[in-house]
């Protein structure tokens, strides 16, 4: 999670007329197809690294386009207030990633095999630097200024420019930096491209407190808080078993052995983690670069991205309702 976004009014007509959004869904626009490459069929596993383009693709040829879904904002309704929980817009890989994509793509260099996919694998350029640790991409911050965008067209109502300068809206953001960044973009987007606000200068700087983002780890990082996970699941080394597990699964061992064949590294050189890395590599290059036929995604076929590694939001979600 990388923002809330608040409007209100500071009075409640009848029940019948609030209309309450926690979640925003933009509908396909009929008629808009992209005259694109197709993105790889795994792109539908990516998860948490699925780009908005994949929901709906004519973003590609217009970011900024968005259709009025009639079930979801009846003409009946008056919107007063809008709650919008977004993640941070696209990233770089963590450091972490980072140094297992090296030691993965070490193996590879390594590799004596003659087949055309190791050799691409092998000239692929390794761009990504430690620095890079999971901070905001430019197209981060384009995805959410065109967010921003999209969700006011949806709701004009509510995002006006006497709400903004009477700081009608409050935005609030985890300490992450990725999501920081990309609440700063979304307000930016708000400001400028949508309701085409001039940037603050010197004198006014002092007015503008309320168009910060407002960091809330207590919020938004409520597991960092919570007692019980803290004891049971970051202090616990056996809190992880169920992945511990999966990772020596069968599912996994296949999917292993059949990238250690077609790369020629020995089974005994990888690991799921390796394995995880060399897909999320895919993903990567997809959602930053717009490459739609790395070499990495080419390792592996629809039945492998079925069986992906637990990630921290599903292991979340698991510990908070067991």
């Amino acid at each position: 999670m990388s923002s809330i976004l608040y409007t209100s009014r500071k009075y409640f007509p009848k029940a019948a007329q609030i209309l309450l959004i926690s979640v925003t869904w933009f509908c396909s626009a009929r008629g808009h197809e992209c005259a694109i490459n197709e993105p790889p069929k795994l792109a539908s596993y990516f998860g948490t690294k699925t780009r908005y383009e994949e929901v709906n693709p004519f973003l590609l040829t217009n970011p900024l386009l968005v259709t009025r879904k009639e079930d979801l904002l009846p003409n009946t309704c008056t919107p007063l207030q809008i709650v919008s929980v977004i993640r941070h817009g696209t990233r770089y890989p963590t450091e972490k990633q980072i140094k297992k994509l090296k030691k993965m793509y070490s193996l590879i260099k390594e590799s004596t095999s003659n087949s055309e996919l190791v050799k691409e694998l092998q000239n692929w350029n390794l761009w990504y630097d430690d620095w890079m640790d999971g901070q905001l991409v430019k197209k981060g911050e384009e995805d959410m200024k065109n967010l921003a965008y999209r969700l006011a067209s949806l709701f004009p109502s509510l995002f006006t420019s006497d709400k903004f300068h009477k700081c009608k809206m409050s935005f609030i953001t985890s300490s992450k930096h990725r999501c920081v960044d990309s609440t700063k973009a979304f307000i930016n987007g708000l400001a400028h491209t949508y309701l085409k606000l001039p940037p603050p200068t010197e004198d006014t700087l002092e007015n503008v407190s309320c168009r910060e983002p407002v960091v809330n780890d207590t919020l938004m990082r409520f597991f960092d808080h919570c007692e019980k996970f803290v004891a049971q699941v970051e202090e616990n080394d056996t809190a992880m078993y169920e992945v511990d597990e999966f990772k020596e699964g069968p599912e996994m061992k296949r999917v292993l052995r059949k990238i250690s064949n077609l790369l020629s590294i020995p089974e005994r050189e990888l690991n799921a983690d390796l394995i995880q890395v060399a897909f999320f590599s895919c993903s990567f290059e997809l959602a930053i670069n717009n490459v739609v036929n790395a070499p990495w995604c080419r390792l592996f076929d629809e039945e492998d991205a079925k069986v992906p590694l637990p990630n921290f939001e599903t292991f979340l979600y698991i510990f908070l309702n067991s």
